[in-house]
């Protein structure tokens, strides 16, 4: 079947090809009659619009902007925290009438996405600073805004205040006695799990902000945690760094464990309990987040909450006005959002046994 185009609509009606353009993009150039003809001879035609490319080419305007991701597409749909905020950016981007596309930093063969998808802009998402595709974003010149991202001149920034955030989740286990504390983290870059005490092993600008945190309270209370590294935030992560903090003698292993996030939280609890440990009677586990896991869980969990919504509503608004900007010719916005971080203490938590 012969491709339906603005020139056969305009040879059935009797009019020029401008005159059915105008009908789709210009409806004041045209009389109501006129416009109610062309629309109904299109769709006894079955023409869908105008060609998505060419109104891309000629507007100077894909439609849509990328996040990008360092780990796997599924691992964000896994994620509630991801799926979340992704949702949060797509609702505020629903009025513009801009789209959302999926990048993820691994490239396939001789695709690059960063470098080959067309965009008008891009949200760089807890990834690796170092990684190739935030390199490629950023020397296409299109606005780019930067979450959960180590904050840089000249680039608009979301955060959360990870860091006082961490401190209040520490300083409740120290305040309930707790002395032999472990910490289950994860970074942006790939690591075997471990237990170990250099934290300069920790990637990725969130993980750096919640062990200093962490460090914050627990040094200065003369405490040394043991730390667990992992390549993967998932729960199975969680379950297996638990296992080496708790796999120790009674009066060594910890009696609290502070988690990167809930996910990993869930995984410890867990391999707590396959131990025949209860928590939080023999351990009190902190996660971070607030995702809806979080109170799901049983015991409910002790943990920080982040405004995820908050978040993908003010990355994706940034965005849109570094958008705007470019296409006005006006200097583009910079600035660095800072939202806040709290502890909420449900059941997970309760004064040492020690």
């Amino acid at each position: 079947m012969a491709r339906v185009t603005l020139q056969t609509i305009a040879d059935r009606v009797g009019v020029s090809r401008m005159t059915v353009s105008n009908a789709f993009s210009r409806p004041d150039q045209l009389s109501p009659t006129l416009r109610d003809k062309i629309l109904a001879v299109a769709d006894e035609l079955g023409y869908v619009g105008p060609d998505p490319a060419a109104r891309a080419l000629a507007r100077g305007t894909t439609g849509a902007v990328g996040v990008l991701l360092t780990e796997s597409l599924r691992d964000a749909f896994n994620d509630e925290i991801a799926t979340a905020f992704l949702g949060a950016i797509a609702e505020e981007l629903t009025p513009t009438g801009l789209g959302l596309t999926l990048l993820t930093a691994v490239s396939s063969g001789d695709v690059i996405p960063a470098r080959d998808v067309a965009m008008d802009g891009a949200l760089v998402y807890s990834c690796d600073p170092e990684s190739t595709a935030v390199d490629w974003l950023l020397r296409r010149k299109i606005p780019v805004v930067f979450v959960d991202q180590h904050p840089t001149d000249g680039v608009p920034a979301v955060n959360v205040d990870d860091r006082p955030g961490a401190r209040a989740g520490a300083q409740h286990l120290v305040d309930l006695g707790h002395r032999r504390i472990g910490i289950v983290t994860s970074g942006v870059r790939g690591a075997h799990g471990r237990i170990a005490d250099e934290t300069s092993m920790i990637d990725g600008y969130v993980a750096q902000q919640r062990i200093a945190g962490w460090l914050d309270v627990l040094r200065p209370a003369g405490i040394e945690p043991a730390i667990v590294r992992l390549p993967h935030g998932l729960p199975e992560s969680g379950y297996d760094g638990a296992r080496m903090l708790l796999s120790q003698d009674a009066a060594d292993r910890p009696t609290a464990i502070l988690c990167f996030s809930d996910a990993l939280a869930q995984g410890v609890v867990q391999a707590a309990q396959d131990l025949g440990l209860r928590v939080p009677e023999d351990l009190s586990v902190v996660g971070f987040d607030d995702s809806p896991l979080a109170a799901r869980m049983r015991p409910p969990l002790t943990t920080v909450r982040q405004d995820v919504l908050a978040k993908g509503h003010a990355a994706a608004a940034a965005l849109t006005r570094s958008i705007d900007s470019m296409r006005n010719n006006t200097p583009p916005p910079t600035e660095h959002l800072l939202l806040p971080a709290e502890l909420v203490v449900r059941s997970s938590t309760a004064p040492s046994p020690a």
